[in-house]
Protein backbone atom coordinates (compact mmCIF):
# COMPACT_ATOMS: atom_id res chain seq x y z
CA UNK A 1 0.00 0.00 0.00
CA UNK A 2 2.89 2.59 0.75
CA UNK A 3 4.50 1.88 -2.42
CA UNK A 4 1.33 2.61 -4.04
CA UNK A 5 0.61 6.18 -2.02
CA UNK A 6 3.97 6.82 -3.12
CA UNK A 7 3.14 6.16 -6.66
CA UNK A 8 0.15 8.47 -6.70
CA UNK A 9 2.15 11.37 -5.71
CA UNK A 10 4.48 11.40 -8.00
CA UNK A 11 4.06 14.78 -10.32
CA UNK A 12 5.60 15.99 -13.19
CA UNK A 13 6.64 20.14 -13.81
CA UNK A 14 6.01 21.17 -17.11
CA UNK A 15 7.80 24.88 -16.83
CA UNK A 16 8.59 26.97 -20.12
CA UNK A 17 9.08 30.67 -18.94
CA UNK A 18 8.74 33.16 -21.78
CA UNK A 19 7.09 31.29 -24.66
CA UNK A 20 3.37 31.58 -25.26
CA UNK A 21 0.76 29.32 -23.30
CA UNK A 22 -1.45 29.80 -20.61
CA UNK A 23 -1.39 27.44 -17.27
CA UNK A 24 -5.34 26.41 -18.41
CA UNK A 25 -4.94 26.15 -22.07
CA UNK A 26 -1.61 23.78 -21.38
CA UNK A 27 -3.00 21.70 -18.30
CA UNK A 28 -4.93 19.35 -20.23
CA UNK A 29 -2.03 18.54 -22.21
CA UNK A 30 0.45 18.06 -19.63
CA UNK A 31 -1.69 15.96 -18.17
CA UNK A 32 -2.55 13.29 -21.03
CA UNK A 33 1.10 13.68 -22.10
CA UNK A 34 1.63 11.94 -18.19
CA UNK A 35 -0.49 9.42 -18.93
CA UNK A 36 1.14 8.37 -21.95
CA UNK A 37 4.78 8.55 -20.23
CA UNK A 38 3.38 6.36 -17.23
CA UNK A 39 1.67 3.62 -19.37
CA UNK A 40 5.12 3.55 -21.58
CA UNK A 41 6.75 2.99 -18.71
CA UNK A 42 4.61 0.31 -17.28
CA UNK A 43 3.70 2.37 -14.31
CA UNK A 44 0.53 2.12 -12.74
CA UNK A 45 -2.61 4.24 -14.29
CA UNK A 46 -2.68 7.52 -12.54
CA UNK A 47 0.81 7.00 -11.23
CA UNK A 48 2.04 10.32 -12.69
CA UNK A 49 0.43 13.64 -12.71
CA UNK A 50 1.57 17.00 -14.10
CA UNK A 51 1.16 20.64 -13.69
CA UNK A 52 1.88 23.35 -16.33
CA UNK A 53 3.59 26.80 -15.20
CA UNK A 54 4.34 29.40 -17.87
CA UNK A 55 6.78 31.40 -15.43
CA UNK A 56 9.95 31.03 -13.96
CA UNK A 57 9.27 31.41 -10.33
CA UNK A 58 5.96 29.57 -10.41
CA UNK A 59 7.93 26.19 -11.58
CA UNK A 60 9.93 26.31 -9.06
CA UNK A 61 7.44 26.71 -6.74
CA UNK A 62 5.81 23.81 -8.08
CA UNK A 63 9.16 22.01 -8.41
CA UNK A 64 10.00 22.63 -4.30
CA UNK A 65 6.88 20.62 -4.09
CA UNK A 66 7.82 17.28 -1.97
CA UNK A 67 5.87 15.15 -4.62
CA UNK A 68 7.66 16.87 -7.89
CA UNK A 69 9.83 14.06 -9.00
CA UNK A 70 10.71 14.95 -12.35
CA UNK A 71 10.95 18.44 -14.45
CA UNK A 72 10.56 18.66 -18.20
CA UNK A 73 12.09 22.33 -18.77
CA UNK A 74 13.75 24.14 -21.87
CA UNK A 75 17.52 24.05 -21.53
CA UNK A 76 18.24 27.78 -19.90
CA UNK A 77 15.69 26.76 -17.66
CA UNK A 78 18.12 23.68 -16.57
CA UNK A 79 21.41 25.39 -17.01
CA UNK A 80 20.22 28.13 -14.32
CA UNK A 81 18.91 25.49 -11.87
CA UNK A 82 20.26 22.59 -12.54
CA UNK A 83 22.68 22.66 -9.46
CA UNK A 84 19.83 23.84 -7.11
CA UNK A 85 17.39 21.68 -7.75
CA UNK A 86 19.61 18.55 -8.29
CA UNK A 87 18.39 17.94 -11.94
CA UNK A 88 19.53 14.57 -13.30
CA UNK A 89 18.74 14.38 -17.17
CA UNK A 90 16.83 11.79 -18.02
CA UNK A 91 15.76 12.45 -21.69
CA UNK A 92 16.11 15.08 -24.02
CA UNK A 93 12.96 16.44 -26.38
CA UNK A 94 13.21 15.59 -29.98
CA UNK A 95 11.00 18.57 -30.97
CA UNK A 96 8.84 18.25 -34.28
CA UNK A 97 10.68 20.50 -37.04
CA UNK A 98 13.71 21.70 -34.74
CA UNK A 99 15.37 17.83 -33.25
CA UNK A 100 16.55 17.28 -30.25
CA UNK A 101 19.31 20.46 -30.64
CA UNK A 102 19.11 23.75 -31.90
CA UNK A 103 21.57 26.97 -32.47
CA UNK A 104 20.50 30.25 -31.31
CA UNK A 105 21.53 33.13 -33.48
CA UNK A 106 22.33 36.54 -31.73
CA UNK A 107 20.63 39.31 -34.23
CA UNK A 108 21.90 43.09 -34.56
CA UNK A 109 21.31 46.04 -36.65
CA UNK A 110 23.11 45.59 -39.71
CA UNK A 111 26.59 47.23 -39.88
CA UNK A 112 26.31 47.75 -36.21
CA UNK A 113 27.99 44.51 -34.43
CA UNK A 114 31.65 43.30 -35.63
CA UNK A 115 32.56 41.32 -32.36
CA UNK A 116 31.91 41.15 -28.59
CA UNK A 117 33.24 44.37 -27.81
CA UNK A 118 31.31 46.48 -30.12
CA UNK A 119 28.41 45.56 -28.03
CA UNK A 120 29.66 47.74 -25.07
CA UNK A 121 26.61 49.30 -23.74
CA UNK A 122 24.08 47.05 -24.98
CA UNK A 123 21.41 44.85 -24.08
CA UNK A 124 20.61 41.25 -24.93
CA UNK A 125 16.99 40.68 -25.46
CA UNK A 126 15.77 36.77 -25.49
CA UNK A 127 13.47 34.41 -24.27
CA UNK A 128 16.18 32.72 -22.86
CA UNK A 129 17.43 36.24 -20.58
CA UNK A 130 16.24 34.61 -17.14
CA UNK A 131 19.51 32.41 -17.14
CA UNK A 132 22.29 34.97 -17.47
CA UNK A 133 24.63 31.89 -17.34
CA UNK A 134 22.88 30.10 -20.40
CA UNK A 135 23.24 33.62 -22.40
CA UNK A 136 27.04 34.38 -21.33
CA UNK A 137 28.35 30.64 -21.19
CA UNK A 138 25.90 28.06 -23.42
CA UNK A 139 24.14 30.58 -26.33
CA UNK A 140 27.32 32.80 -26.37
CA UNK A 141 30.08 30.71 -25.47
CA UNK A 142 32.61 31.72 -27.65
CA UNK A 143 31.54 35.50 -27.38
CA UNK A 144 33.22 37.11 -24.53
CA UNK A 145 30.76 39.59 -24.01
CA UNK A 146 31.64 42.93 -22.44
CA UNK A 147 30.58 43.18 -18.39
CA UNK A 148 28.71 46.13 -18.97
CA UNK A 149 26.34 43.78 -21.21
CA UNK A 150 22.89 43.59 -19.84
CA UNK A 151 20.70 40.50 -20.04
CA UNK A 152 16.80 40.48 -19.84
CA UNK A 153 13.63 38.23 -20.65
CA UNK A 154 11.44 39.11 -22.91
CA UNK A 155 8.64 37.22 -24.69
CA UNK A 156 8.18 40.09 -26.87
CA UNK A 157 10.44 39.18 -29.61
CA UNK A 158 8.67 40.85 -32.54
CA UNK A 159 8.92 44.07 -30.35
CA UNK A 160 12.63 43.35 -29.50
CA UNK A 161 13.37 42.99 -33.12
CA UNK A 162 11.47 46.18 -33.90
CA UNK A 163 13.84 47.70 -31.41
CA UNK A 164 16.85 46.07 -32.82
CA UNK A 165 16.04 47.40 -36.62
CA UNK A 166 15.40 51.15 -35.09
CA UNK A 167 19.04 50.81 -34.34
CA UNK A 168 18.94 50.90 -30.79
CA UNK A 169 21.66 49.58 -28.24
CA UNK A 170 19.95 46.40 -28.15
CA UNK A 171 20.21 42.60 -29.83
CA UNK A 172 17.90 40.10 -29.79
CA UNK A 173 19.14 36.27 -29.47
CA UNK A 174 16.74 33.50 -30.79
CA UNK A 175 16.14 30.09 -30.75
CA UNK A 176 15.68 28.42 -34.26
CA UNK A 177 11.99 28.71 -34.84
CA UNK A 178 12.91 32.54 -33.79
CA UNK A 179 15.42 32.81 -36.23
CA UNK A 180 13.58 30.87 -39.28
CA UNK A 181 10.72 33.43 -39.35
CA UNK A 182 13.42 36.07 -39.53
CA UNK A 183 13.03 36.40 -43.64
CA UNK A 184 9.24 36.68 -43.28
CA UNK A 185 9.71 40.42 -41.54
CA UNK A 186 9.32 43.41 -43.39
CA UNK A 187 12.60 45.24 -41.87
CA UNK A 188 14.08 41.72 -42.02
CA UNK A 189 17.30 43.95 -44.58
CA UNK A 190 17.48 45.76 -41.36
CA UNK A 191 18.54 42.93 -39.35
CA UNK A 192 21.68 40.81 -39.14
CA UNK A 193 23.00 37.41 -37.77
CA UNK A 194 25.94 37.93 -35.81
CA UNK A 195 27.04 35.18 -34.90
CA UNK A 196 25.45 31.29 -34.24
CA UNK A 197 25.86 29.08 -31.30
CA UNK A 198 26.47 25.35 -31.22
CA UNK A 199 24.13 23.04 -31.41
CA UNK A 200 22.32 22.85 -27.99
CA UNK A 201 19.76 20.55 -26.25
CA UNK A 202 16.27 22.22 -26.65
CA UNK A 203 14.75 20.97 -23.54
CA UNK A 204 15.18 18.51 -20.75
CA UNK A 205 13.07 16.25 -18.96
CA UNK A 206 14.95 15.69 -15.45
CA UNK A 207 14.65 14.04 -12.56
CA UNK A 208 14.51 16.38 -9.21
CA UNK A 209 17.30 14.91 -6.76
CA UNK A 210 16.67 11.29 -5.21
CA UNK A 211 12.66 11.79 -5.04
CA UNK A 212 12.42 8.99 -7.82
CA UNK A 213 13.27 5.41 -7.10
CA UNK A 214 16.40 4.47 -9.17
CA UNK A 215 14.38 1.84 -10.75
CA UNK A 216 10.96 3.63 -11.60
CA UNK A 217 13.35 6.34 -13.17
CA UNK A 218 14.79 3.62 -15.99
CA UNK A 219 11.29 2.41 -16.46
CA UNK A 220 10.41 5.80 -16.81
CA UNK A 221 13.97 6.71 -19.40
CA UNK A 222 13.08 3.41 -21.17
CA UNK A 223 9.12 4.06 -21.87
CA UNK A 224 9.88 7.85 -22.91
CA UNK A 225 12.17 6.29 -25.47
CA UNK A 226 9.64 4.37 -26.77
CA UNK A 227 7.28 7.02 -27.41
CA UNK A 228 6.82 8.48 -31.19
CA UNK A 229 7.93 4.69 -32.03
CA UNK A 230 4.89 2.76 -30.75
CA UNK A 231 1.24 3.12 -32.30
CA UNK A 232 -0.67 5.20 -30.36
CA UNK A 233 2.07 7.68 -28.52
CA UNK A 234 1.61 10.54 -31.16
CA UNK A 235 -1.68 11.21 -29.95
CA UNK A 236 0.22 12.57 -26.71
CA UNK A 237 3.33 14.32 -28.46
CA UNK A 238 1.86 16.18 -30.97
CA UNK A 239 -0.01 18.96 -28.89
CA UNK A 240 3.03 19.58 -26.91
CA UNK A 241 4.90 19.76 -30.53
CA UNK A 242 7.08 16.90 -29.99
CA UNK A 243 8.46 14.17 -31.70
CA UNK A 244 9.83 11.70 -29.20
CA UNK A 245 12.85 11.38 -26.91
CA UNK A 246 16.49 10.54 -26.98
CA UNK A 247 18.71 10.06 -24.74
CA UNK A 248 20.39 13.39 -23.67
CA UNK A 249 23.55 15.05 -24.91
CA UNK A 250 24.65 17.83 -22.52
CA UNK A 251 27.57 20.14 -23.86
CA UNK A 252 30.41 19.67 -21.26
CA UNK A 253 29.98 23.16 -19.66
CA UNK A 254 26.46 22.07 -18.60
CA UNK A 255 25.73 22.41 -14.54
CA UNK A 256 26.53 19.90 -12.93
CA UNK A 257 23.65 18.50 -9.96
Amino acid sequence: MSTLIAASLATLVFCAPGYPGAEGDAQPLVEQFASAAAAAAGWPAGSLAAVYDPTEEGGLAKLNQADAVLAFVPYPFFVKHAAQLHLMPLVQADMADIGPQQRWTLVAKSGRVSGPASMTGYTILSVAGYSPDFVRHSALENWALPPDVKIEATGQILSALRRVAAGEPVAALLDQTQAAALPSLPFAPELKAAMQSAELPVAIIAVVGSRLAASRARALQAGLLKMGHTPGSAASLEPLRLHGFVLPTLPAHAAAP
